[in-house]
């Protein structure tokens, strides 16, 4: 559940790369790994032809839950500058999803995977019921949700006390040190190791049962009621593209976590995944790449 949308990527050493992505990203990686998707999301009239072309190559994808938009679509400028953080500015977005479709499309599924990928995807009261309907685990990735609300300009990061709000009920939850430092009230002072244990305390004592905390080029931190463990990330080789490294890493620990996984075990496969996939860039190489890959459901 999220939205498919179009990225126009320019790096600081002039490469750059263009296409449709998203939640295209996490149903590249499940779908690599031979898993059937089911995709509930919104598509500008001008991206839908690309993604359901691509889609259509990927053994397992559903399009049903997926609805054109006759207005823009989601268009969004990532710039990697050489340090720093990237630069990102929303061009123009789709309306929210509605929560019947979601709803009505549940049934069966071993696992609901949820990405806030431009902010504006879905809203809190019928992300709310959705939450209650239901009966299978939930993964949040938070994502834009802690960006500035804004179309046109740069987004920062904002304040974001009210996440409580849009993480009860869900069963783990994904986010990186920068959107933990928003949630946490500050989105300018990066939060310590004690911070970030706090705030795993925080979500587990909504029932969350895992907080992935992801940390780039340092893995990712696993927070359960019964503790934190660190997973390292083995070297990569070259970086091609890391816009989708986070997707692809959640769809690697969702897998496993759908087969049976501890969470520890779930991040390290994800961890894995992510770190081969910024020798690509863009979805249909990122499948490419994970099909080959060994994983029993």
């Amino acid at each position: 559940m999220g939205t498919i949308g179009y990225d126009v990527i320019t790096h600081e050493g002039g490469e750059g790369y263009s296409g449709v992505g998203g939640i295209l990203y996490q149903a590249a990686g499940l779908c690599g790994l031979g898993l059937d998707v089911a995709l509930f999301a919104n598509v500008g009239a001008e991206y839908e032809p690309e993604a359901r072309a691509i889609t259509a190559r990927w053994p397992g994808c559903r399009m049903e839950g997926v609805r054109t938009s006759s207005g823009p679509g989601n268009r969004v400028f990532l710039h990697y500058p050489a340090r720093g953080e990237r630069i990102e500015v929303l061009r123009s977005h789709v309306p929210p999803l509605e929560p019947q479709r979601i709803i009505g499309g549940l049934a069966g599924c071993r696992m609901l995977i949820a990405v806030i990928n431009s902010g504006f995807d879905i809203q809190l009261a019928a992300w709310r019921r959705v939450v209650s309907a239901a009966a299978c685990p939930i993964w949040f990735d938070i994502h834009s949700l802690v960006l500035t609300q804004v179309v046109g300009e740069t987004r920062h990061y904002r304040p974001l006390p009210e996440w409580p709000d849009w993480v009860r009920g869900v069963t783990y939850l994904q986010a990186n040190v920068k959107e933990v430092a928003s949630m946490l009230g500050d989105p300018e002072r990066l939060p310590g190791r004690e911070d970030l244990l706090g705030f795993g305390r925080a979500a587990t004592g909504l029932g969350v049962r895992a907080v992935f905390l992801t940390l780039g080029k340092d893995g990712a931190m696993v927070m359960t009621p019964e503790g934190a463990r660190r997973i390292g990330c083995r070297e990569t080789g070259r970086i091609v593209d890391t816009t989708g490294c986070g997707d692809i890493f959640c769809a690697g620990a969702a897998a496993m976590l759908a087969a049976g996984a501890a969470p520890e075990e779930a991040a390290a496969f994800g961890v894995e995944l992510a770190s081969e996939a910024v020798g690509v860039a863009g979805v249909l190489d990122t499948y490419e790449l994970i099909k080959n890959r060994t994983f029993s459901a």
